[in-house]
């Protein structure tokens, strides 16, 4: 009983699994910004995640009527494979500019936690709060039965949008933290995180998916 208990607490944290918006900021100097021309760029080591990613909101932003493309097809390999300087990812802007890009959306990882949920497979429901001596009787069993440790990773991840063509301290549009809860698989971690920035750019008026 102990075991089928622990594999469904399992299952429900795993079943879990998602990618929500934990705040979001937008500059007053862009009420009315739209994009014309996107580069999408995925910061991670993992080259699938960043294919995956940068092509799904490519997608997207298509369907919003907007061009977009990813850095993976537009950046030369050695860009990421070795540390730029300013100056040189200066040169970049003003390559992308001139060839129509007036826009950049970056995500990148900002940290990870490591989460654990205890489970009792004593947990009741009910009102036995009401009295002391009924509560402690049923939940005395904490000291004497092992409880079950489930680990899960948080994962805080930005992503912000610059208009490129105001390269200075007030060329940043738009910004939003999200936290993804114990991914699992690529391609479901991707599709959730890619869904809900389309939501929150559309909130924001930045695009519109009612086109």
């Amino acid at each position: 009983m102990k075991a089928v208990y622990s594999i469904l607490v399992l299952f429900l944290i795993v079943s879990c699994s998602s990618s929500r918006m934990v705040d979001s900021w937008k500059s007053q100097d862009y009420a009315n910004y739209k994009p014309k021309k996107v580069l999408i760029v995925g910061m991670t080591d993992n080259l699938t995640a960043r294919k995956q990613f940068e092509e799904q909101l490519q997608t997207e932003f298509n369907k919003s009527g907007i061009e977009a493309m990813g850095s993976y097809d537009v950046f030369e390999p050695s860009f990421s494979n070795i540390k730029q300087t300013e100056a040189s990812i200066n040169k970049e802007l003003d390559k992308l500019s001139k060839d129509g890009y007036d826009s950049i959306l970056i995500s990148a990882v900002k940290g990870v936690d490591e989460k654990e949920v205890y489970s009792s497979p004593t947990y009741r429901t009910g009102y036995y709060w009401r009295r002391f001596g009924r509560y402690y009787y049923l939940y005395q069993d904490v000291y004497f039965d092992d409880g079950y440790y489930t680990r899960y990773k948080v994962y805080h991840i930005e992503a912000s949008l610059y208009n490129i063509k105001e390269n200075n301290d007030k060329s940043l549009v738009w910004v939003a933290s999200y936290d993804i809860v114990d991914p699992k698989q690529i391609n479901t971690t991707v599709s959730n995180y890619v869904k809900v920035i389309i939501q929150s750019l559309n909130k924001e008026g930045i695009i519109n998916t009612k086109k």
